[in-house]
């Protein structure tokens, strides 16, 4: 699933709300943090993480690309050390799940 830029811009808002709850330390990327993503994913669909100081071998962009994959999900957006995960829930109802917006088909004028 690709997002939209209106559909990306309206995540980013989203989560200007909301605390970083995934830290990615000296270990990196392992099962556990895979774990804990999916499961948070799973429940709010929108999450928000951090790589620390003391982790070398990621930078921001390249441990949400990688987490993203793991976990099948869309980085929304990377800024500094903090990223942006989101991937729809099918565990909620649909009315309680995040409601993007629509993509629009636009018409092409001659």
């Amino acid at each position: 699933m690709d997002l939209t830029s209106a559909q990306r811009a309206y995540l980013r808002g989203l989560a200007n709300g909301i605390d970083t709850i995934l830290q990615i330390g000296k270990d990196g990327i392992g099962e556990n943090l895979i774990k804990q993503a999916n499961d948070a994913l799973e429940a709010r669909e929108l999450i928000k993480g951090r790589v620390l100081d003391n982790n070398i071998d990621y930078d921001a962009r390249t441990a949400a690309a990688e987490l993203a994959k793991a976990t099948r999900s869309e980085v929304v957006q990377v800024i500094g050390t903090k990223f942006i995960l989101y991937r729809e829930t099918h565990a909620k109802p649909k009315e309680k799940r995040i409601q993007l917006p629509k993509k629009s088909k636009r018409s092409i004028k001659k």
